[in-house]
């Protein structure tokens, strides 16, 4: 099975843990237990949402494999119906930095779903070993991580406070390229994603191994993709090429797909949005936030 393939646009020296980072997890005790610590930097200070005036919590449904799925949930206070907007993690899976997301997605006017998609195999939150982490990531398949996101849908149109009709869906890293493919896929109807640096394209030194697992490949899907995507990437990432991000915005063009397109901020790294890690950029994470929130106002919500 087709394997939706490593961290994109990680390497090990940006996210294996220093003693420092780990002795700073020790010292701050529930503070800081709840985020990964495979990526946690040593200065950081998370930025926490309030859920006052939100319902959240864990939740679980059946999978299309009829796995029990994990997710957390966030979303206002009220009737609704609010529309649906699912939170795809990177590859530190569902941990305190996506559950602050979700809080900070429905404050704007969703129902938020971040579901747990690795813990068929185990849950790579609490590890400290990139290696461990990406043997478990990398048994997510495809099909399997489809199957989550109907799943997903499937459960909010039976909520009387979503709106599955609007949904969209945004993600990081690892998530950022199911972004991509879940907006491709014809069996899963979303009105617009936000993808926050996901490989686009295998890497230049990729085996041809490395290349069939992960696909499909973004860049393959640019010509079909029935809805607007809006890329967010930082031209200083060490794991994403800014060739690789010029060849998918070229892609999107010829396809006349004028509403879908990358942005590269200037000066960021791989994971600028990630409050609780070392390449945290607080002044790009707001801008990209404030596009995200702009494009599912235009694409979602209306």
């Amino acid at each position: 099975m087709p394997s939706i393939t490593t961290p994109d646009g990680l390497s090990p020296d940006q996210s294996a843990p220093t003693r420092r980072t780990l002795g700073k997890l020790a010292a701050g005790g529930a503070a800081f237990a709840a985020y990964a610590p495979a990526a946690l930097g040593q200065d950081a200070v998370p930025v926490h949402t309030s859920d006052e005036g939100l319902v959240t919590g864990d939740i679980s449904y059946p999978s299309a494999d009829g796995f029990d799925l994990p997710a957390y949930i966030a979303r206002p206070v009220g009737d609704g119906p609010f529309p649906v907007i699912v939170v795809v993690s990177e590859i530190f899976g569902l941990h305190e930095y996506i559950r602050d997301v979700c809080r900070r997605v429905a404050r704007a006017g969703y129902v938020a779903i971040a579901p747990a998609f690795f813990v068929r195999v185990a849950d790579p939150a609490p590890l400290s070993d990139f290696q461990e982490i990406i043997a478990i990531v990398n048994q997510a398949s495809y099909p399997q991580v489809m199957g989550d996101l109907k799943a997903t849908l499937n459960w909010a149109k039976d909520q009387a406070f979503a709106d599955n009709a609007r949904a969209g869906i945004t993600g990081f890293c690892w998530g950022g390229k199911v972004v991509w493919q879940a907006c491709a896929h014809p069996d899963l109807n979303f009105r617009a994603g936000v993808a926050w640096y996901g490989r686009v394209a295998p890497a230049a030194n990729a085996t041809p191994e490395q290349i069939e697992a992960g696909k499909p490949w973004p860049i393959e899907l640019a010509a079909a993709l029935p809805v607007p995507v809006i890329g967010l990437y930082g031209d200083q990432d060490s794991g994403i090429p800014n060739d690789s991000v010029a060849a998918m915005n070229e892609a999107l063009s010829a396809a006349d797909r004028t509403d879908s397109r990358i942005t590269l901020f200037e000066g960021a790294q791989h994971g600028f949005h990630a409050d609780y890690r070392p390449m945290f950029h607080p002044q790009h994470a707001a801008e990209g936030e404030r596009r995200m929130f702009e494009h599912f106002a235009n694409f979602v919500k209306a």
